[in-house]
C-alpha cells in the first residue's frame, strides 16, 4: 500500500512538472512571436549642394620654347639657347627652383615635300617646356611678358589655385548641409511624412574652379609691356548625401 502511494506521488510530481516546462515553452514561444522580425526602416535620401567663392593666390603655367632647323643639333643648339634665357628671365622674379619642372623636350623629325608630295627634305623641330608655379600671382602679367621677351613662344594652361581653402570648404559644407535639410523638410511634407533623426552623412568636394577663364597671351613677337591677365575668382562646390529616418 505505502509502495502504491509513494508511486502515485511520485507520477504527480512529474506530471507537475511537464506541464509547467510545457507551460514555460509556450510562453517563451509566444514571448518570440511577439518581437519578431522588425519592420524595415523607412529613410529619406537627399544631396545637398553647397558653394563657395574663393580669390586664387597661385597660378600655374606651361612656359615653352619652340624652334625648327634643317639639322638637328642646330635645332637643339637655338632652343637651348632661347631656353636659357627664358630661365634667366624667371629667376630674376625669384621664383624658388622646384617651383620650375621641366615637363617636356622633345625633338619631331617632319619631311618637307613638294606640291607634287617628293620628299624635299627634313625639318627638325624641338620643343622644351617648363611648368611654373608662381606664388605671388601679382606678378603673373609681368612673368609672362619677361618670358615672351626672353624668347619663350609657346605659353598655354593658365591654372589658377589657392593654397588656403578651409574657410571656403566650411562654407560650401554648411551651404551643402542647409540644402539638404530644406529638401528634406520639403519632400517630407509634400509626401507627409515626419523627418526623424539622420542616419548618415556623407561629403564629396571638387575642385576649385575658375568662375571663368583667364587666358595668357603667348606668341613670336616681343611684349614690350606686363600681359594683362585676370585671375578672377574661383568656385568651390561640395555635395552632401543625408540619409534620414522618416516615421
Amino acid at each position: 500500500m505505502r509502495k502504491n502511494i509513494f508511486l502515485i506521488t511520485g507520477l504527480l510530481l512529474v506530471a507537475a512538472l511537464l506541464t509547467a516546462f510545457s507551460g514555460s515553452t509556450r510562453l517563451a514561444a509566444d514571448n518570440q512571436q511577439g518581437t519578431g522580425t522588425q519592420p524595415p526602416q523607412r529613410t529619406l535620401n537627399v544631396t545637398g549642394t553647397g558653394k563657395a567663392y574663393l580669390t586664387p593666390d597661385i597660378a600655374y603655367i606651361n612656359i615653352g620654347v619652340h624652334t625648327e632647323g634643317k639639322d638637328a643639333a642646330e635645332a637643339v643648339g637655338s632652343n637651348n639657347s632661347q631656353s636659357l634665357k627664358v630661365a634667366d628671365a624667371l629667376k630674376k622674379f625669384n621664383i624658388d627652383p622646384k617651383d620650375i619642372q621641366t615637363t617636356n623636350f622633345s625633338i619631331f623629325p617632319q619631311q618637307q615635300v613638294d606640291p607634287n608630295g617628293k620628299v624635299t627634305g627634313v625639318n627638325y623641330m624641338v620643343d622644351n617646356t617648363v611648368f611654373v608655379t608662381l606664388r605671388d600671382i601679382s606678378k603673373l602679367g609681368d612673368v609672362i611678358g619677361a618670358a615672351v621677351n626672353a624668347g619663350a613662344n609657346s605659353i598655354n594652361s593658365i591654372q589658377y589655385d589657392a593654397s588656403d581653402r578651409s574657410s571656403a570648404l566650411s562654407e560650401a559644407r554648411k551651404a551643402a548641409v542647409d540644402d539638404a535639410l530644406a529638401q528634406a523638410k520639403e519632400l517630407a511634407s509634400a509626401s507627409g511624412v515626419t523627418l526623424g533623426d539622420i542616419q548618415t552623412i556623407n561629403g564629396y568636394t571638387g575642385q576649385p574652379v575658375p568662375v571663368f577663364d583667364a587666358k595668357g597671351y603667348g606668341g613670336g613677337a616681343a611684349a614690350s609691356v606686363a600681359v594683362p591677365v585676370s585671375p578672377g575668382q574661383m568656385v568651390l562646390t561640395l555635395d552632401v548625401n543625408v540619409v534620414f529616418e522618416i516615421k
